[in-house]
């Protein structure tokens, strides 16, 4: 989906899985009531009549819509309002006596609701014809669901669809550096009434709080992800969806919300702006730092200890010891070696030919690192002309391990933006992870007799998964490749292939950090 044809192509066939008759309640033993929440202030008449039309034709019919308006100055608003609710009994109208922004009519709304879901509108967007189905679905096919979210995309004046999200499923690193979920967005409804509805002072990012505040009270179980687009926010002027810049204060107000989210959650963090608009947390070290040792790994026709003088000139981390490893023969075993010699409480490994871009590179893994929900964390490797090697790891794709992101450019945002800001992977590449101790000596370090030189590092990440421990790529973190060091270009040992695909590659599909939707054909062999 790289141009605009491909996509309209792709999203004809979409649109036309649905076919008549199908997607409808009829179809689901379980028929939830949704309480569709539309907030509404001086939309205009075109846009706000798709909006209500969209949820009339839904092929799912076990809905109320309860639109709550915010005291609109525009009269033809009213006035529309009463029409659609004169037509159709599933439609509430409440008419706010004052105007209170977003907050306070999304909270006018769901106090009129009384549906087992709650599923925010806004007042100018579209949903999908089966949009509501899809989710009773995922609900009757997960009844313990509390959250879902689906993917979605843009809509312009015309009426032209455009620009997919295709998120992944939930990756609660990435929800810090942007609004993961944002549309369509559905929860359980006395959920939403328990922690209070939406939070007023947040106005442009409410949605976004929501969420965050919704995340504390539930497991990861209970968040789904529908990868199909069944939102459509519409691109017009005045709209984020329009230029990310339209509404400047929404973006500190989503960094308010993950300071007090971080805050609530005991985790001491400063919240920053990033580019494109988009969010970093930076993890505060305890005084003294960690002790960091880092086994900078070579093979091959590189020195390992040679390898360490430009690790070391780019590095400003204090609480730290440099330890060569010449890891010829079995990779996997070398490095299990060298860590048992150590005695940081944190382990670093570098691939020998790597150089860090930016001096605090150990402290930005550091943070990381020492958060007791995370396992492992990985930075982002560059080749010498600044284009990416790697920043964060696949499986499954072409029943291998692919590399997210290969041959973007250094700062291109790639999809949802994963390029440029941290968020979760089933792996991270040994070129550049840190992780515990503590967690290392418990799962016996790499599996160097399965796996000597291929696959040992996404074989340790994903066993930190199934503990659920959370596996970060930070792109702040950036390590690009001087000289000779051979990055690609080694093909794996068969036997190590398949005993990665007997073990990992036939139970873990799909890859859930990894879109559907998204293309599969390119395949990359990890090579150290």
């Amino acid at each position: 989906m790289k141009d605009d044809r491909a996509y309209q192509k792709w999203v004809r066939r979409q649109d036309e899985e649905t076919t008549a008759g199908k997607g409808t309640s009829r179809d689901l033993t379980r028929t939830p009531l949704f309480s569709v929440i539309l907030p509404v202030y001086n939309t205009d008449e075109k846009w706000l009549r798709l909006c209500i039309e969209s949820v009339l034709h839904q092929t799912y019919e076990n809905w109320e819509l309860c639109i709550a308006d915010d005291h609109s100055s525009d009269p033809r608003v009213r006035r529309m309002l009463e029409e659609y609710a004169s037509k159709d009994e599933r439609i509430k109208v409440v008419m706010r006596a004052q105007n209170g922004h977003i907050s306070a009519a999304s909270n006018s709304a769901l106090e009129t609701s009384s549906g087992e879901f709650a599923v925010l509108l806004d007042h100018d967007d579209e949903l999908s014809h089966d949009a509501l189905y899809w989710v009773a679905k995922e609900i009757n096919d997960f009844p313990e669901v509390r959250m879902i979210y689906s993917d979605e995309d843009l809509i312009d004046e015309a009426g032209r669809r455009y620009g997919p999200k295709l998120k992944p499923d939930f990756s609660l690193d990435l929800l810090y550096s942007l609004n993961l979920v944002t549309h369509l967005s559905v929860y359980k409804l006395a959920l939403v009434r328990n922690i209070g509805g939406f939070r007023i002072g947040f106005e442009g990012s409410q949605d976004y709080d929501l969420a965050l505040r919704v995340v504390e009270r539930i497991s990861v179980d209970q968040i789904r992800h529908i990868p199909r687009i069944l939102y459509h926010w519409r691109a017009i002027k005045g709209s984020v969806a329009f230029s990310a810049d339209e509404k400047p204060y929404a973006h500190e107000r989503a960094r308010a919300a993950i300071r007090e989210h971080l805050k609530r959650s005991g985790v001491e963090a400063e919240v920053e702006p990033a580019l494109y608009n988009f969010h970093r947390v930076r993890y505060r070290l305890p005084s003294p730092e960690p002790r960091v040792d880092v086994f900078v790994f070579s093979c091959e026709n590189l020195n390992a200890t040679e390898s360490i003088v430009k690790v070391r000139r780019n590095t400003d981390y204090r609480g730290v010891e440099f330890i060569p490893v010449q890891a010829d023969g079995n990779i996997a075993a070398s490095l299990n070696r060298s860590a048992s010699s150590g005695n940081g409480e944190l382990i670093c490994f570098v691939a020998g030919g790597f150089a860090p871009v930016d001096l605090g590179w150990l402290t930005e893994l550091a943070g990381f690192a020492i958060q007791s929900s995370i396992g492992a964390v990985g930075g982002k490797l560059l080749d010498r002309d600044q284009t990416v090697i790697s920043s964060g790891l696949f499986i499954g794709l072409d029943d291998v391990v692919a590399l997210a992101h290969a041959g973007l450019r250094r700062y291109d945002a790639g999809n949802m933006g994963r390029n440029v800001v941290s968020g979760n992977f089933s792996a991270v590449s040994a070129m550049c992870m840190m992780t515990r101790r503590e967690i290392f000596e418990t799962e016996r370090g790499f599996d160097a007799d399965v796996f000597p030189n291929c696959y040992f590092d996404v074989d340790y990440c994903l066993k930190l998964g199934q503990k659920h421990l959370r596996v970060v790529l930070t792109p702040y973190v950036e390590l690009i490749r001087a000289g000779n060091a051979k990055v690609l270009g080694r093909r794996c040992p068969g036997v190590e292939t398949e005993d990665f695909n007997e073990k990992w590659t036939r139970q873990r599909l799909p890859d859930r950090f990894h879109n559907p939707n998204l293309s599969k054909k390119r395949s990359i062999q990890i090579d150290v």
